[in-house]
């Protein structure tokens, strides 16, 4: 799995992401390229923001039982595979400022290093490593460019 920490990834993800225009079209999914880079922020604001409903009880055990392992795994994720609600981004959305929050997400995380996530709770998983971490911010945009072709 490729370091999303290391400078010299964040700059090749980010300029994966800066050959994406409203154009672009999806090689497989529902998404258009806007919706998926607001899809893509979701991760980030679960991290940076508190604007979504962490899992409890029964729920939070069965999200860290049965799905930790395919988001924060080494394994790539399946073309059409499902999402939690709260990534489903329905409407239109609004590419520029999509694709500016995204990078400014990616930066702002590489810029705090994986010292920083080290054991850091995540929105639904609890304590994470930043291994962990690492894979489930890299998988999910490598993941999510390859299905725009970039």
């Amino acid at each position: 799995m490729k370091n999303i920490f290391d400078l010299g990834e964040t700059t090749t993800i980010i300029n994966r992401i800066s050959k994406l225009t409203p154009e672009t079209k999806q090689l497989w999914g529902k998404m258009d390229v806007a919706q998926m880079l607001a899809h893509c922020n979701v991760t980030y604001e679960m991290v940076y923001d508190d604007i979504h409903p962490k899992p409890k009880g029964f729920k939070k055990t069965l999200v860290k039982w049965l799905i930790k392992p395919t988001v924060v795994g080494e394994k790539t994720y399946k073309k059409d595979s499902g999402t939690a609600p709260q990534f489903k981004i329905k409407g239109d959305k609004n590419f520029e400022a999509e694709k500016k929050r995204l990078i400014d997400h990616i930066t702002k995380t590489q810029e705090l290093g994986e010292s920083h996530f080290n054991n850091k709770d995540s929105h639904s998983f609890g304590p994470l490593t930043s291994q962990e971490w690492n894979n489930m911010f890299y998988k999910h945009l490598d993941h999510h460019l390859s299905q725009f072709g970039v």
